[in-house]
């Protein structure tokens, strides 16, 4: 809760926990992921929450045709949640690989950030994407446009019986300054 009106953008949002969370909260959300079967198992998890009349814009969309539709409308939001693939494949044959494509999608989508953005979350589900690189890309991305902190961390399922933890990707946040 910021005491403002707040604009989330949640893309690659699958089944909507952070698009909940955020509406929760009191977010105008925005929420945009290309299989329509996930788009519409969040819609029902939204309804299951008590968010059904919450702000939330759903979308069934290839998120980088989104984010560019987006830039070219120069719409903003003050903050974006994203968890994208490890890989993937659009209609027309383009490929999605994490290590190739997070850090241009970076880009484009921090020209979407408002003048006065809360936070940029990236969740990472791929072994390939470690916590430092993740780090190193955000803050080279969005330093020159925003003042803020990075903090990234591994993600990982511990492993019963031998206290060992598994890793699973990466996580990594930035917040804007005060």
């Amino acid at each position: 809760r910021s005491g403002r009106p707040v604009r989330v953008l949640n893309l690659f949002a699958y089944t909507g926990g952070a698009t909940a969370a955020a509406a929760a909260a009191g977010a105008s959300v925005t929420h945009v992921d290309a299989s329509k079967g996930m788009v519409s198992w969040a819609k029902e998890n939204a309804q299951l929450s008590g968010l059904g009349e919450a702000p939330i814009r759903w979308l069934v969309d290839d998120c980088g045709k989104f984010v560019e539709r987006e830039i070219r409308r120069g719409n903003h939001y003050d903050a974006i949640i994203m968890d994208p693939p490890s890989y993937g494949r659009g209609p027309k044959g383009e490929i999605w690989k994490i290590e190739e494509s997070i850090y241009p999608f970076l880009q484009r989508t921090a020209l979407l950030l408002s003048d006065h953005p809360l936070f940029v979350l990236v969740n990472s589900y791929t072994t390939g994407l470690q916590p430092a690189v993740l780090s190193y890309m955000l803050h080279t991305v969005l330093d020159p446009l925003h003042k803020g902190t990075v903090e990234s961390q591994e993600i990982g399922l511990p492993v019963t019986g031998n206290g060992l933890v598994l890793p699973c990707g990466a996580a990594g946040r930035w917040s804007a300054g005060q």
